[in-house]
């Protein structure tokens, strides 16, 4: 009888075996295959955005404020696939080179009809006049630096503006949260055919603001929003 269950139980002992290194080599080949995802997703995390140039192609037409404008697809801020159409504004990034020698600056530029945004020149007379604290700060030649009451939700904001123009370049700049981020400034114009472009840009970006506007007027008259 014993010897009768011998292969009996031989080829059951190998069966178990077998079945064993199979799903032994299973887990592996799913191991490897949930590396392979990862190694992928991280490889796709950390691929940077072309950055937008003046030269770039393949454009998108969208209509703003009844202004067709024929923007690159790599000007697009948050890197949406859009589509030919009308918009109520657009999400921009530029890449202006103010200071010789230097990185160009980033500035994000939000589009959107003049009547939705009032401009910096503006409010420099009709509210932040009237919010200045009596320090003055310097720092900035060409530009006089006036901090904003901590009242009003401006605690922690200064205006910088040019005091010699009739048309003065105006931006207010509010302070990190963190000390290893950068201060923040925000400009809004009036562009002559019936846009507004609200500006966002790094406050570093204000050494270079006798050229900020030439500059500007090279990107928004590429897409045709001058």
């Amino acid at each position: 009888m014993s010897v009768s269950q011998a292969p009996v139980q031989d080829a059951a002992g190998g069966r178990g075996h077998l079945a064993y290194n199979l799903a032994a080599i299973a887990v592996l080949v799913l191991l490897a295959a949930v590396g392979i995802a990862y190694a992928i997703d991280q490889a796709g995390r950390k691929t940077t955005p072309a950055l937008p140039r003046l030269t770039d192609g393949d454009t998108v037409a969208q209509t703003v404020a009844g202004q067709e404008l024929n923007i690159p697809a790599t000007w697009f801020r948050f890197g949406e696939d859009h589509k030919p159409g009308f918009a109520s504004r657009v999400d921009l990034s530029f890449q202006l080179a103010l200071e010789p020698g230097h990185p160009p600056v980033r500035v994000d530029a939000t589009l959107l009809p003049r009547s939705g945004a009032r401009s910096s020149g503006a409010l420099l007379d009709a509210v932040y006049l009237h919010q200045f604290a009596d320090a003055t700060i310097g720092g900035t030649p060409g530009l006089v630096g006036k901090p904003l009451r901590a009242i009003d939700g401006y605690a922690g904001e200064t205006v910088w503006y040019d005091p010699l123009s009739p048309s003065p370049f105006v931006a207010k700049c509010a302070a990190a949260p963190e000390r290893s981020r950068a201060d923040r400034c925000l400009r809004t114009i009036h562009l002559p055919n019936g846009l507004a472009a609200v500006l966002s840009f790094d406050a570093e970006a204000l050494k270079g603001w006798k050229r900020f506007d030439d500059e500007l007027a090279l990107w928004l008259g590429q897409i045709g929003a001058l």
